[in-house]
């Protein structure tokens, strides 16, 4: 079912239990790191598309809660690595996980960690991991726009907002 007006449609979902709870530090732009420290992360995901399907609806929003609960499992309690950062050194040592980051050594139980695609553990770098994991659930829908917002502390977010393929 197509809709006679112009316009669109935002569905925004941000239920209480969109939530993990993780430790990380951050890689700063002078060269420096944060000390490792957690947070109780929140996600907000907006759906966005211009028209609706046979039964009135944009889109499965069950099938995506979901996933997004998933996503946030995947992450909760753990401690997140960016794999990709040049500045880390990362090696599986048995049970453990070794980073290295300047001076500072850490041994994690390789079950406490996660190893993310990332070059920085940011608030800005795990919008875009989270909108790239939840953007092909969405395959098949009539969205056009999908929006994945991290907060990380009360005031302290980042939104990544593209179209979907």
């Amino acid at each position: 079912m197509s809709t006679s007006q112009a316009g669109a449609y935002t569905i925004e979902l941000a239920k209480p239990d969109f939530k993990f709870a993780a430790a990380h530090f951050t890689l700063l732009s002078d060269g420096e790191s944060e000390r490792l420290h957690g947070h109780n992360y929140r996600l907000r995901v907006r759906l966005h598309g211009a028209r609706l399907d046979e039964q009135g609806l944009l889109c499965d929003v069950k099938a995506v809660k979901q996933r997004i609960r998933a996503l946030c499992a995947e992450l909760d309690e753990r401690t997140l690595i960016p794999e990709r950062s040049a500045r880390l050194e990362i090696e599986r040592a048995g049970e453990c996980v070794e980073v290295r980051c300047g001076a500072r050594h850490y041994r994690f139980p390789t079950e406490d960690v996660k190893l993310l695609p990332l070059t920085n553990i940011s608030i800005e770098e795990l919008a875009r991991l989270l909108w790239e994991k939840l953007a092909p659930a969405l395959a098949g829908a009539a969205l056009t726009h999908l929006s994945v917002e991290v907060e990380e502390s009360k005031g302290q977010r980042c939104r990544y907002h593209a179209a979907l393929p």
